[in-house]
């Protein structure tokens, strides 16, 4: 089990979105499910299939059509990025 989740940038950015102007229930919802994911990492870091970008990992969260991007530390994960799938693809320097 890795003890910590950790993010580059700060955790709650990704979180001001179209969707909280609009629906503030359903955003939550988003959000909730997100979190919950993001925790699992903690138990299971190598739940998500690797990507092109060397050392990133892509959890997939179908439901709501978004991908978080993360990196395994020693001791730790990072996520790297949180991104809706609807935009153009994700790559490293280049959100």
């Amino acid at each position: 089990m890795i003890p910590g989740i950790f993010t580059h940038e700060n955790w709650r950015s990704w979180s001001s979105t179209y969707l909280d102007e609009r629906n503030l229930a359903a955003a939550r919802s988003v959000k909730n499910l997100i979190e919950r994911r993001i925790r699992a990492l903690g138990r299971f870091p190598l739940m998500a299939p690797v990507t092109d970008e060397p050392g990133i990992l892509e959890l997939s969260i179908v439901e709501y059509r978004y991908k978080v991007y993360y990196e395994l530390g020693r001791d730790e994960v990072w996520i790297i990025h949180i991104r809706d799938t609807r935009r153009k693809p994700w790559r490293r320097g280049g959100a």
